[in-house]
């Protein structure tokens, strides 16, 4: 179980030499001596474009290394993890949704799930159909994702992201296709599984934040 994630002095290696730059000054992540997100919190990070975002989330879950400073999960540098280590992690402690949703198009929406689902067999397909039907997505179950629009396609990848077991679910821009309504229906789905499963949230945004109730705000 991942109860924190500490970051220390942590800096993208493209950023390097932009230490003195107004946007590494102001940002309340990069270069922060410790900033720790716990179980149960909710965090928006706010960026512009280029910012960073998607790197932050993409050094938190494993997928990149090219930065300076610590992560720490609980008292463990994640540089020291290896390839079991990130399995297990990325199974039963981490979820991620990339801001590129990573889906499969020529499957349909249900495939999509199920594929995600088959991997811990939390939800049931009454439940995945129902989440789909609260998103207004309900009569596209057997569509090739393909032939969704983007908007559509983001609404899956949601009910996807929340198939697995997670104590931290990181989401970059989830909402940047959705209008306010379906942000909200989004955001209370988020909301209803991580506290469930007494998980952390971390959404990014440079704009349209996932509507998350109480969340902290923090600029990168």
């Amino acid at each position: 179980m991942v109860e924190t994630i500490t970051i220390r002095d942590l800096l993208p290696l493209v950023f390097r030499g932009m230490e003195a730059s107004e946007r590494i000054r102001h940002s309340q992540v990069w270069l922060a001596p410790e900033l720790t997100f716990r179980r149960g919190c909710r965090i928006c990070i706010q960026a512009e474009s280029g910012g960073g975002k998607s790197s932050l989330l993409s050094f938190i879950y494993g997928n990149r290394s090219d930065y300076s400073g610590e992560i720490l999960f609980g008292n463990d540098n994640i540089r020291g993890f290896g390839v079991d280590d990130w399995c297990r992690l990325r199974t039963t402690s981490l979820a991620l949704l990339p801001q590129e949703m990573r889906v499969f198009p020529e499957l349909t929406v249900m495939q999509n799930l199920q594929l995600k689902n088959s991997l811990a067999n939390r939800k049931t397909e009454a439940s995945l159909r129902g989440n789909l039907e609260r998103l207004g997505i309900g009569d596209k179950a057997d569509t090739p994702l393909c032939r969704l629009s983007i908007g559509q396609q983001q609404r899956v990848a949601i009910v996807r992201a929340l198939c697995q077991p997670f104590d931290f679910i990181l989401l970059d821009e989830p909402v940047s296709h959705l209008d306010r309504r379906n942000n909200e229906i989004a955001a209370a789905m988020v909301e209803e599984e991580a506290a469930a499963q007494g998980a952390g949230v971390i959404s990014t945004s440079v704009g349209n934040p996932l509507l998350l109730n109480n969340a902290t705000f923090i600029a990168l």
